[in-house]
C-alpha cells in the first residue's frame, strides 16, 4: 500500500471511527445508562445511521485504490449528511438552554390505545422526556451539545478530506508532483 493511498483513506478512517464511536455512546448512555431519548435525540441518530455507511464506502474506495474523486466525492456527500446534524444538534441544544422554543410534538409515542384500561395502564408505566430539559451535562454540555460539536467536527474532516490537496498518484507508480484540490480544478496535468 502507498504512502498516497495511506493518506487518502486518513479522513475517510477518522469520519468513521469518530461517528461510529459516537453513535455508540449514544447507545451505550441508553441502554445502559438508562437514559431515555427524546425525539429530537432520536432524530439526532439518523445522520449517523446515514454518513457511516458513506464514510465506510470512501474509506473501502480508498482502500481499494479507486480514482481520488471517489471516496473524495462520498466523503463530501457524508459531510453534508453530518452538517444536517450539526443543524438538528444545535436546535436541540438551543431549545435546552431556552433561547428559542422547543418541538410542541416533543413527548411520549407509542402505539395507539383502544380502551380506557388500556390507557391507564400506560400512564403508570410512561415516561415523557421532554426535548427542552437536559438529562445529563458533562462540560456545560447536554448529549445534544455534544452531538453538536461531534458533528461540527465530523463536517470539518469530511471537508478537509475531500477538498484537501492531491498528493499523487494513487498507483504504485513513479510519484507525481503534488497537485492542488481536485474541486478547484487546478494542478491537473494539462491545465
Amino acid at each position: 500500500m502507498t504512502d498516497a493511498r495511506r493518506r487518502e483513506m486518513q479522513a475517510p478512517a477518522i469520519v468513521f471511527v469518530v461517528g461510529l464511536v459516537t453513535i455508540l455512546g449514544a447507545w451505550g448512555f441508553e441502554l445502559i445508562g438508562g437514559y431515555a431519548p427524546c425525539k429530537l435525540c432520536l432524530e439526532q441518530r439518523l445522520p449517523y445511521y446515514i454518513g457511516l455507511p458513506v464514510a465506510l464506502a470512501a474509506l473501502l474506495a480508498a482502500a481499494a485504490g479507486a480514482k481520488v474523486t471517489v471516496p473524495r466525492m462520498l466523503l463530501l456527500v457524508a459531510g453534508l449528511v453530518f452538517a444536517i446534524n450539526v443543524y438538528l444538534g444545535g436546535y436541540h441544544a438551543g431549545a435546552e438552554w431556552g433561547w428559542w422554543a422547543g418541538p410542541s410534538d416533543c413527548g411520549a409515542t407509542g402505539d395507539a390505545t383502544t380502551s380506557a384500561t388500556d390507557i391507564l395502564a400506560e400512564l403508570e408505566t410512561i415516561t415523557v422526556v421532554s426535548c427542552t430539559e437536559v438529562q445529563w451535562r458533562f462540560l456545560f454540555l447536554s448529549f445534544a451539545g455534544w452531538n453538536f460539536v461531534v458533528s461540527l467536527f465530523l463536517v470539518a474532516a469530511s471537508l478537509w478530506g475531500a477538498f484537501r490537496p492531491v498528493d499523487g498518484a494513487m498507483d504504485e507508480g513513479p510519484a507525481a508532483p503534488p497537485m492542488d484540490s481536485w474541486a478547484t480544478g487546478r494542478g491537473w496535468p494539462g491545465r
